[in-house]
């Protein structure tokens, strides 16, 4: 195992990015048309096409999601992903027509220090085609893609992956780590996520053997609307819509395992579900609680590991430090 979202048979995630505006696009996209569902804690959310996620809409299944720095005008880049889709006959059929389904949410990465002139014409609808045209390169982590520009509390930000196995199931994750908070307890190198880890994927530190005073003081960026969390969890798993979408609201909990503090009105928290349906489940009702729950574990890690890889703040002042720069 690659210990990535693409793990799961079917899935593929293409990164695009633009290191003069300090931005980017992650797109995850399906071979073929999969469940999907979604679960939204953050106060300041913004998305494209989520509400179709819901169990009562019409369209059961989507062939991308859609990750994007920029704000508001990130969401353009779902406009580049359809394109590509479309292209290759990809999408709803309605008569002799195909309409690509790709839901999608942005961070704000818009005060990083980037050179942000372009983001008002098509940089975004441009960064979703070369993404897509990207997919099945091995998914890099850290500084890139829609985790280029991002951050958080106290340390850069990144985009981050990770998978496990539960019986003859996998669940994987990917987050793009934008956070109002903190992935590390307090000013230390030790991350939230620590007892989570496997292998050392995020520095082998652990657990401290008493969490200090200080770190359960909330410390944010301060800005409202200025982060956000942008999640995917996955599994291979046969799921219904309503089955995924409470995948997602069992896998919202690895953020909370993984940021101090999250959910706030200041970040757009979100989490998609897919469900690729290769693995039937013999004993639905059990087996849904050992996925949401390991898919909690991977995303506590996904968030980690998106911190631990991110790079140095290179020519832009505005970024914090990254966690290899204080700790590497």
């Amino acid at each position: 195992m690659r210990n990535d979202i693409t793990d799961i048979a079917g899935i593929s995630v293409g990164q695009a990015d633009d290191t003069a505006a300090l931005t980017g696009v992650t797109v995850v996209l399906c071979d073929e048309p999969a469940v999907a569902a979604v679960d939204v804690r953050g106060g300041g959310t913004g998305t494209r096409d989520t509400e179709l996620l819901a169990p009562d809409m019409t369209v059961q299944e989507i062939d991308a999601i859609v990750l994007s720095g920029g704000s508001a005008f990130g969401l353009e880049a779902a406009s580049g992903a359809m394109a590509w889709l479309a292209g290759r006959g990809r999408g709803f059929a309605i008569g002799p027509a195909r309409v690509p389904i790709v839901p999608g949410a942005i961070l704000f990465d818009l005060l990083n220090g980037g050179d942000k002139s372009a983001i008002t014409g098509s940089l975004y609808r441009d960064l979703g085609f070369a993404a897509c045209e990207a997919a099945g390169a091995p998914l890099q982590q850290g500084s890139v893609g829609a985790g280029l520009g991002a951050t958080t509390a106290n340390l850069r930000g990144g985009l981050g992956s990770a998978s496990a196995r539960t019986g003859d199931v996998t669940v994987a994750a990917l987050a793009a780590v934008n956070a109002a908070g903190s992935a590390t307890i307090s000013d230390s190198a030790r991350f939230w996520a620590g007892a989570f880890e496997r292998d050392g994927e995020f520095g082998g530190l652990g657990w401290p053997d008493q969490v200090p005073e200080d770190a359960l003081t909330p410390h944010t960026k301060g800005q409202a609307q200025a982060s956000t969390t942008l999640c995917v969890v996955a599994t291979d798993a046969r799921l219904s819509k309503v089955e995924a979408r409470r995948f997602a609201i069992m896998a919202q909990d690895g953020l909370s395992r993984a940021l101090h503090p999250v959910h706030t009105p200041l970040d757009g928290d979100i989490v998609f579900a897919l469900a690729t349906g290769h693995q039937p489940l013999a004993d639905p009702l059990n087996d849904l609680v050992a996925i949401g729950h390991g898919a909690a574990h991977c995303l506590a890690r996904a968030v980690a590991r998106g911190v631990h890889a991110a790079g140095g703040r290179g020519a832009s002042p505005a970024l914090p430090p990254s966690w290899s720069e204080l700790f590497g």
